[in-house]
């Protein structure tokens, strides 16, 4: 349930019915930054809260489901610009049709998940700060430098889910501290690389509206953010079924594992198992890795390292 604060009425209110099956959680899913995000939560009753900074300033807004239609409410100035983006957040733009399964797994997973859409945010630097937090380090070492940076620096969402949290703007990323980056466990390039973004936020968030390729080179065009912090940003931002990951410690060797049972494979084996689906890479690994199909654990996990001891 949401917290004591009284629950006042929404603001605003929409209801959208979405042509074909939609999962929520599937889809809304990779919004959330591990299970203590500040800025998004799932709720006893199915309904999801996300706490977002627009254009027109931080908003609320909660999803639920009602039948066969989606019931959203919102509240603060951001939240007519949530409400307007609602389709396209849950996936109104994916276009599910030109999908062809390739291998017998990969069509076994797309026939049970038919609610699966790529979500589409709209807003970059709400993607690319927590993708940037996860470079080489273990999730539950970035989802700690998220929650504890929200929890800090962030500023109580509107509305009645006193949980939630929405993240700085610009500028509030560019003035944190080095103390209190140390304090939250990112090192000093990821901290840097961050702060260089939310410098040059008004150009990035261009990039949400822009085409796969020149959106990519945008973003890589800050020092730090590479290819494999591109795409996990432009997955959310703009949706992109195209951009599949690279240089991810794991994928390459799931995607391997479970289209060919052979162990090992590499960025480059794996975009050869991929290319058939040229144009909806990521689509087919998001497939792949709700198929389940993983490579037996050979090695301890990564331990959490403390850069404040450092």
């Amino acid at each position: 349930m949401p917290g004591a604060r009284p629950a006042p009425a929404p603001e605003r209110g929409r209801r959208w019915t979405p042509e074909g099956p939609l999962d929520l959680g599937l889809t809304l899913g990779p919004l959330r930054r591990g299970p203590g995000d500040p800025a998004f939560r799932v709720e006893a009753d199915g309904s999801v809260w996300r706490a977002s900074r627009t254009p027109a300033g931080p908003g609320t807004l909660r999803i639920a489901r009602s039948g066969g239609e989606v019931v959203a409410e919102a509240w603060g100035p951001g939240g007519s610009w949530l409400l307007d983006g609602l389709p396209t957040l849950l996936g109104a733009d994916d276009d599910v049709s030109v999908f062809a399964p390739r291998h017998r797994l990969v069509h076994e997973a797309h026939r049970r998940n038919p609610g699966l859409r790529l979500a589409r945010t709209r807003l970059v630097l709400e993607s690319l700060i927590p993708s940037i937090l996860e470079q080489k380090v273990t999730s539950d070492e970035a989802y700690r430098g998220w929650r504890l940076l929200l929890q800090r620096f962030g500023e109580p969402a509107p509305g009645p889910n006193d949980r939630l949290r929405v993240m700085p703007d610009a500028r509030g990323w560019a003035l944190v501290p080095s103390w209190e980056w140390h304090r939250a466990g990112v090192d000093a390039k990821r901290s840097a690389t961050i702060v260089r973004a939310a410098r040059a936020a008004r150009r990035l968030e261009e990039a949400a509206a822009m085409e796969l390729a020149a959106a990519s080179t945008r973003l890589q065009a800050i020092p730090g953010i590479g290819p494999w912090t591109a795409a996990e940003t432009l997955q959310r931002s703009n949706g992109c079924p195209d951009a599949i990951t690279v240089g991810d410690l794991h994928l390459p060797r799931i995607v391997g594992y479970a289209l060919t049972g052979q162990r090992g494979a590499d960025d480059a084996t794996m975009l050869e198992l991929l290319a058939p689906y040229a144009g909806q890479r990521h689509r087919a690994a998001r497939l792949v890795l709700l198929s389940g199909r993983v490579p037996p654990r050979r090695a301890p996990r990564f331990s959490v390292r403390d850069f404040r001891a450092m």
